[in-house]
């Protein structure tokens, strides 16, 4: 063995904790799958019968949750899909800036400054009008596969 101590540095990512793998068969409408590298909601499921092939296939018509396309899969029901790890989070919003991005404060008091204003005009019309107003504001924030985005708002009354 050699005397040199050798150090990996790995920058690619793998996304295994990202998502995780859940049968075909198993998902249903209103649940979350990953189509063509994006996280998706599922809005509908068909399941067609077992074919010449000897195995049924499932449908799926699903909506991205961060940019709101439509895709589609076909994947049959005995195999796996992947899954993605969804979670939503409330932050109090403290500031806006002039270049989009918003300013939010965590459980832990701490400060959050890597998100931009939703692109959905109604919601991003509430808070602009919500702050300029001095409310109290708490938005969602929705994140899955590394990807986060402003998904709703909740008005906690005047300051």
């Amino acid at each position: 063995m050699s005397d040199e101590e050798h150090q990996f540095e790995s920058k690619a990512d793998a996304g295994a904790s990202k998502t995780y793998p859940q049968q075909a068969g198993t998902i249903r409408k209103g649940g979350h799958i990953v189509i063509k590298n994006r996280a998706c909601k599922v809005v509908e499921v068909s399941t067609s019968k077992t074919g010449k092939h000897g195995h049924a296939k499932c449908h799926f018509v699903a909506i991205d949750i961060f940019n709101g396309k439509k895709l589609e899969d076909i994947v049959p029901s005995s195999h796996n899909c992947d899954v993605p790890h969804v979670s939503r989070t409330d932050y109090q919003l403290i500031d806006i800036s002039e270049d989009g991005f918003v300013s939010l404060l965590t459980e832990n008091g701490n400060t959050k400054d890597d998100l931009k204003l939703p692109t959905d005009d109604a919601l991003l019309a509430q808070i602009k009008d919500g702050f300029a107003e001095g409310k109290d504001l708490v938005v969602s924030v929705m994140s899955a596969m590394g990807e986060e985005q402003i998904c709703a708002l909740k008005d906690i009354g005047p300051k």
